[in-house]
């Protein structure tokens, strides 16, 4: 069942220079699907991430923690199927065949090549699969297309997530292409699911670990699908360097101002199309605070609503049960002063003054929440803080999906 919201298109994503995709299929869990992606790069081109807080993650992401501060990278394979998470030294031997085949073929050192996986935690890797895959898959000739790359890395997404853009550096045209996949798991506490973000550019390293991480925080930080962060979360940005434009080498020059900006739509709309393929989504909401003590405090808040099950429960049956977003609200352990604190549900105040709003009208508040973007809007009244996320509803299918996801 594809999502309601599900684009008419993929996006008609150009070619970008230095980066070369293949995608095959190594039956690490179903025979006919397309799941691993290779994607390679010249020399000299750079990288910055962000990965998942979670205590309990796979190998994978010890690998790239490891060699993301090097700033480098000519390649990055990705698998779907299996997330080589707590599979102990079978993982880090998975990885470290995988990378060590990698480099012999491109020429460079292990520590170039970024792996990402996805799919059930707790299996061991069929590694002799992708072994066998690998030769081909690394001798391709030709591109893969864009869709292809952006299938090969879905576990239960319905659709494929991409976006790109051109922007400017100076005088010099760039651009930039990147995927993403997400659907469950998705109350990311760093980045997102799997997202790839490429970009001809003459950035460094330093440069886009800079621009990267505050634009993940306000995007793919602020969705959540299950209040569940995955063990597998991962964000990379890739510049091959092949743009005309000379290196920029200051993150506060007035040249990258307009790449900052376009990087941040495309991160964002990217988190908006995982949130809105969120398992058994029917509806889509946001989430917005003001008036809190601090921003931080905001997004706590903004997170407890957008993450309770009586919130959520209430989107999927069109109720406008104010009191739950209430409730959840003082439940983000944040000092609240419910006589200051304000609710509007699709603009209309309901809550005010520690009670129901006199004007309020329910029949309004239901016709609001029928609609499948929902805008719920509360004011703390206690600062200049601020905050937005936006969640999902939770139905029926989200059971069914997870209820059977090993089967």
């Amino acid at each position: 069942m594809i999502s309601p919201f599900a684009p008419k298109s993929f996006p008609k994503m150009p070619t970008l220079e230095g980066v070369n995709l293949a995608v095959t299929s190594a039956g690490i869990k179903y025979v006919d699907k397309k799941d691993l992606l290779y994607v390679s790069f010249p020399k000299g081109a750079s990288v910055a991430g962000v990965l998942t807080k979670n205590d309990i993650c796979g190998a994978p992401i010890d690998w790239c923690r490891k060699i993301l501060p090097k700033g480098y990278a000519r390649a990055l394979l990705v698998n779907s199927g299996n997330a080589n998470v707590h599979t102990g030294h079978l993982g880090l031997k998975a990885v470290n065949d995988t990378t060590k085949f990698i480099g012999r073929h491109a020429s460079c050192r292990p520590e170039n090549v970024f792996v990402a996986s996805t799919g059930v935690i707790g299996e061991v890797l069929p590694i002799d699969s992708i072994l066998s895959a690998l030769p081909e898959l690394c001798s391709k000739k030709y591109n893969s297309p864009w869709v292809d790359a952006a299938r090969a890395i879905m576990t239960t997404d319905t659709y494929p997530k991409a976006a790109w853009c051109r922007t400017k550096i100076g005088k010099t045209t760039v651009t930039i292409n990147a995927i993403a996949k997400g659907s469950g798991m998705i109350a990311p506490n760093m980045a997102t699911m799997l997202g790839f973000i490429f970009t001809d550019a003459n950035l460094p390293s330093s440069i886009l670990r800079g621009l990267i991480r505050p634009i993940v925080n306000n995007s793919f930080n602020s969705i959540t699908v299950d209040g569940d962060t995955s063990t597998s979360d991962t964000c990379l940005i890739f510049a091959t360097r092949q743009a005309k434009h000379p290196a920029v080498k200051n993150l506060k020059s007035s040249e990258i101002l307009l790449f900052r900006d376009a990087l941040n739509k495309i991160c964002m709309n990217l988190a908006m199309q995982i949130v809105r393929d969120g398992e058994g989504v029917t509806k889509v909401a946001s989430i917005r605070i003001s008036g809190a003590r601090s921003n931080q405090s905001g997004k706590r808040i903004a997170k407890s609503v957008a993450e309770s099950p009586l919130v959520k429960t209430a989107l999927a049956a069109s109720d406008p049960n104010w009191g739950r977003l209430a409730a959840a609200a003082g439940n983000a352990g944040e000092k609240i002063n419910q006589k200051r604190m304000k609710i509007w549900i699709g603009g209309q105040l309901v809550a005010t003054d520690g009670g129901i709003c006199s004007s309020y009208s329910e029949a309004k508040a239901v016709r609001h929440m029928k609609a499948r973007s929902i805008n719920i809007d509360i004011d703390l009244g206690l600062g200049n803080g601020s905050a937005q996320v936006w969640t999902s509803d939770l139905t029926h299918r989200y059971i069914e999906i997870n209820a059977g996801y090993r089967s």
